[in-house]
């Protein structure tokens, strides 16, 4: 099962699009999943349209009529791996211990509104992704999304691609 991840697009305000790149990721992924700050519901209609299957939430930029189509925090199981999309996670300081609490019963969290990719694994083995924002780099050196598989049971090739500057 091919994954694409993304949040953060700031659609139209950091861009007009998304990167192309971007878009033949989502077209070739099996689940498309959006950890929110989508900010246009445009935004929302394309991935839907264009995705196999979408799991996303909203995120703090996103109004009301984005609230009233997206959970706060998106639960699936993909072939036996529990994960949760929830925008954001808090201060970096202490967030692995945080998500443990919060999230006892998976095991990948997808989160957003740093904008700074992020890969790690808590204490109890809870991985934790964020694919930073394909269209508002802030500090980083690249815009960026990542994809990955699931296969067996199993989140597998977890990879940050980097975006041409514009």
């Amino acid at each position: 099962m091919r994954l694409t991840l993304t949040t953060d697009t700031h659609l139209p305000k950091r861009a007009r699009d998304l990167p192309a790149a971007l878009w033949s990721a989502i077209d070739a992924a099996d689940v498309v999943i959006h950890a929110g700050d989508w900010v246009d519901v445009a935004t929302l209609d394309a991935f839907e349209a264009r995705s196999r299957r979408l799991i996303a939430c909203y995120g703090n930029n996103d109004g009301p009529e984005l609230r009233a189509r997206l959970p706060e925090i998106a639960r699936a199981e993909l072939d036996g791996v529990r994960l949760a999309v929830i925008h954001e996670t808090g201060d970096a300081k202490g967030r692995p211990a945080r998500c443990d609490a919060l999230f006892p019963d998976i095991d990948v969290l997808i989160f957003g509104h740093s904008h700074i990719p992020w890969d790690t694994k808590t204490p109890r083995g809870l991985r934790l992704l964020n694919p930073g924002s394909p269209t508002d780099r802030r500090r980083q050196p690249f815009c960026t999304y990542m994809t990955a598989t699931i296969e067996s049971g199993a989140l597998l090739d977890v990879e940050l691609h980097n975006l041409p500057a514009r």
